[in-house]
């Protein structure tokens, strides 16, 4: 089956309207979506949060009670596999939200357009202000526009 990328869009779309209630009820938050065809089939897969940190149990609640919601409103015109899981340790950063979270932490960022010289940022997230996500790398301070952003994510430290 061939599925568009506009209708891959629509899906995600449909399945975050439906998501984002039932996770905010259970004090949750919908980090990233990803529906796309893998080898054993479509896959729509889930990456969920909350500031203590997922569950197994948070996630076999949410494929459950998610599983039957999605079961009934039908967003998705053809069989998929549901999986819910935690963003893991490189979480990506989506919202601006996620930048003030995460503050102090380790992060990798690329632009879309570069800032000074570079695209590519690893460093320490040490403030976002008014649209503006500032980054410590090696004592020099980057203030990178959130509109410029690419790709955010957490960067694990061993």
């Amino acid at each position: 089956m061939i599925v568009s990328p506009e209708e891959v869009k629509r899906v995600i779309e449909k399945v975050t309207a439906i998501a984002e209630p039932l996770l905010d009820a259970e004090g949750m938050e919908l980090v990233d979506i990803e529906y796309r065809k893998e080898q054993m089939g479509w896959v729509l897969r889930l990456f969920i949060d909350k500031e203590q940190g997922i569950t197994l149990d948070d996630c076999t609640t949410i494929s459950r009670e998610l599983g039957n919601l999605l079961d009934v409103k039908d967003p998705v015109a053809h069989s998929y596999h549901l999986e819910i899981s935690s963003p893991g340790l490189n979480r990506p950063l989506k919202k601006e939200k996620d930048f003030l979270r995460f503050k102090g932490k380790k992060v990798r960022i690329k632009t879309a357009h570069p800032i000074g010289d570079r695209k590519n940022f690893v460093g320490i997230l040490s403030d976002y202000k008014d649209g503006t996500i500032y980054v410590s790398i090696d004592q020099e301070s980057f203030a990178i526009p959130y509109k410029e952003v690419v790709r955010a994510k957490l960067e694990w430290e061993f």
